[in-house]
């Protein structure tokens, strides 16, 4: 959105070329959801709290994690705003690969909400069945590789690199890419949920922290 306003407004402001970088963009985008999770995230601790939204433990886990029973959740959903508010500002909405991947955020997210909804709602620690939740992942990964594989414009976008060896390319066709891109959301969907939700340890936050990290140095923003 502010790209676009910058683009409008920078023949009269020098100031707003600076809206053209995407390191600028990245920076300021990192920048405006860590601002946002400060200001919203104490009160948002708060409300659930006193909504009693709070974490069921599972009685087949370490006795140890029993004390958490009750622990806030659906804390991912700030998470979620945050990046998705950030997004929307400092992005370049005429990329249809940020609709993409904001459309699989969101909707992994929604599966996530829905299943700490029936363990607040329902007491149940175990929240929705694995069958749904597979379904769900599947539905998603699939319409997003395929929208990625008619979408992408070079042939090189659809091909395999062998990581550290450039010159070792296969190239995987329509259904060796719609493969290759739901078992990378389905699995990173799942890689997630095991490592935040299986033992109520939270780790996931701080897993992210160094991922998001890497992809913010390494990847090019859009």
């Amino acid at each position: 959105m502010l790209l676009w306003l910058a683009e409008l407004f920078h023949y009269w402001v020098s100031g707003f070329h600076l809206f053209q970088y995407t390191t600028f963009r990245a920076v300021m985008a990192a920048l405006t959801s860590l601002a946002f999770s400060l200001m919203l995230g104490p009160w948002t601790i708060r409300k659930l709290t006193e909504l009693k939204v709070g974490q069921a433990v599972r009685r087949d886990g370490p006795q140890t994690h029993l004390v958490k029973t009750g622990t806030p959740t659906m804390g991912g959903t700030l998470i979620l705003m945050a990046i998705t508010v950030s997004t929307l500002l400092w992005a370049n909405l005429a990329n249809p690969y940020v609709w993409i991947l904001l459309a699989v955020m969101l909707s992994t997210g929604a599966l996530g909400f829905y299943d700490d909804w029936k363990k607040v709602v329902y007491k149940d620690p175990h929240g929705v069945s694995a069958k749904f939740k597979m379904v769900w992942q599947s539905a998603v990964a699939l319409a997003a590789g395929l929208f990625l594989f008619f979408v992408a414009h070079l042939s090189n976008t659809t091909t395999f690199i062998v990581p550290f060896f450039k010159e070792i390319a296969y190239p995987l066709g329509a259904a060796g890419f719609v493969v290759l891109t739901y078992f990378v959301i389905v699995g990173t969907s799942n890689a997630v949920n095991l490592t935040d939700g299986r033992w109520v340890g939270g780790f996931a936050g701080g897993i992210g922290v160094w991922r998001v990290g890497h992809f913010c140095v390494c990847q090019r923003p859009c």
